[in-house]
């Protein structure tokens, strides 16, 4: 599968690099105030870069494929295809999109059952996690991790 990663994109992405990354490329200046401020009264929510957009968005995708029915209708599955296919045109990361674009149509989504679509989707984030040099996640446990809790307790 071809990787996108050392392509450069057509203007600085915030959620396709880490924002020391990112403020580099687009110049912003990462100023040190000459004495400490005093903390903010509340913390500012600051837009997602490209590890916190990865981690949410597999985390999403994992718990919609977990909830997803156990026998979806005709409609409901091919609405799921739909899904993924428009998913891919639009994620924010270029070169993530890109990568996810080819692997889809090498791998087009399962959606008979949940348990397929877990597994077609766990097998697409293990490709993504090979390729970051992640470890890889054991697919008989997505509905344990995105649903049902580990079953020592530990999410009780």
């Amino acid at each position: 599968m071809p990787s996108h990663q050392g392509e450069e994109e057509d203007k600085p992405c915030r959620a396709c690099s880490d924002f020391k990354s990112w403020s580099k490329k687009t110049k912003v200046k990462i100023q040190t105030p000459s004495k400490p401020e005093p903390p903010p009264l509340e913390a500012k929510e600051c837009p997602l870069d490209k590890e916190e957009l990865g981690k949410s968005t597999w985390g999403f995708l994992h718990t919609m494929a977990s909830y997803y029915p156990e026998k979806p209708t005709k409609s409901e599955a091919e609405k799921m295809v739909q899904f993924f296919n428009i998913f891919s045109q639009f994620y924010p990361c270029e070169p993530c999109a890109l990568d996810f674009q080819d692997d889809i149509k090498k791998h087009p989504p399962k959606t008979k059952t949940r348990e397929e679509l877990a597994k077609w989707l766990c097998d697409r984030h293990n490709t993504v996690n090979k390729k970051l040099g992640k470890p890889m996640f054991d697919c008989s446990k997505v509905h344990e991790r995105w649903k049902d809790g580990w079953l020592d307790g530990s999410c009780d």
